[in-house]
């Protein structure tokens, strides 16, 4: 935790500790949701009976034996493998930028990947990551010791946002560096062409990895609150525009609304998870619901 607090605001660092007790309550969930999808095939191997006892969920008891014996048994079982996820980071300059919340949108994919991690090793599967802007920049090889949580942190605290945001090459060097299907959970503002962008990540789910997109924006990019006579800055070319917000700010929101719903339908046609989030969304509060979101669809 030292490597938390070194890096994060001390009211984030509290925020993270707390992760402990709110993974109690999802992590079950986490496990049922993410091992079922699409790893619906995912073997088990029987390992032995025991006594029911209070707190064992009913859906476990083997009613074969109770008849045979007319005593609740449960039936224990092992995974065979586990599965090894991949937190894949934009890192790109656009990922810097925020207008009035506490964080960046890079910051905010900190403390989801921090959220994500800890509880991917609460269930003891392995987690790397790999950080990208127009290529990959940094790669942690997946382990699932509890020092890991540590180790990425670390490794995040030492990058800087530089770069265009460019997901085809990269991810094809992420496919070259795959020995296994895994679990990949990109994080990104996903600021290119849309067609590329999905042709890219497409690319991973049909190679058999099951993909979610965490799709971070700042919360001015969605909702747009400017009035007046704006300059407004892209910070990957540097490039500045001086606008009438009061003109255009309706028609940049329905922009972003289809760009977003673009996004969603192209994902949602090849089975990989979309998720839409805005900085001013809690990152616990939104990945919370997402994971039962997704638990509850299988």
């Amino acid at each position: 935790m030292v490597a938390v607090e070194q890096y994060l605001k001390p009211e984030l660092a509290s925020q993270i500790k707390r992760l402990d007790l709110r993974a109690q309550l999802i992590v079950k969930g986490f496990l049922q949701g993410i091992h079922a999808s699409p790893f619906h095939g995912f073997s088990v191997e029987f390992s032995e009976h025991r006594r029911y006892s209070h707190g064992d969920d009913p859906k476990d008891i083997d009613w074969l034996a109770y008849a045979k014996t007319d005593r609740y048994y449960v039936k224990k079982f092992e995974a065979e493998t586990n599965i090894t996820g991949y937190i894949v980071m934009d890192t790109s300059q656009s990922m810097a930028y925020t207008y009035r919340q506490q964080l960046t949108k890079f910051d905010y994919c900190v403390c989801l990947a921090a959220a994500l991690t800890y509880l991917m090793l609460m269930q003891q599967d392995p987690i790397g990551l790999v950080t990208f802007d127009d290529k990959i920049r940094a790669s942690l090889f997946p382990r699932s010791r509890r020092s890991q949580f540590a180790a990425i942190l670390s490794q995040l605290s030492k990058l800087k946002t530089t770069g265009k945001t460019e997901l085809k090459h990269p991810l094809q060097q992420l496919l070259a560096m795959l020995r296994h299907r895994s679990l990949i959970m990109l994080m990104s503002d996903l600021l290119s062409d849309v067609e590329s962008t999905l042709s890219a990540i497409r690319m991973l789910k049909h190679a058999g990895h099951d993909v979610i997109v965490f799709h971070v924006l700042d919360e001015a990019e969605v909702h747009f609150p400017f009035t007046g006579l704006v300059q407004l800055n892209d910070p990957e070319s540097g490039q500045m525009v001086s606008v009438n917000a009061d003109d255009i700010g309706a028609d940049y929101r329905e922009n972003i609304r289809k760009f977003r719903e673009e996004l969603q339908k192209g994902c949602s046609q090849t089975r990989i998870d979309y998720v839409p989030l805005d900085t001013s969304m809690p990152y616990d509060k939104a990945m919370t619901e997402y994971l039962l979101s997704r638990r509850n669809r299988f």
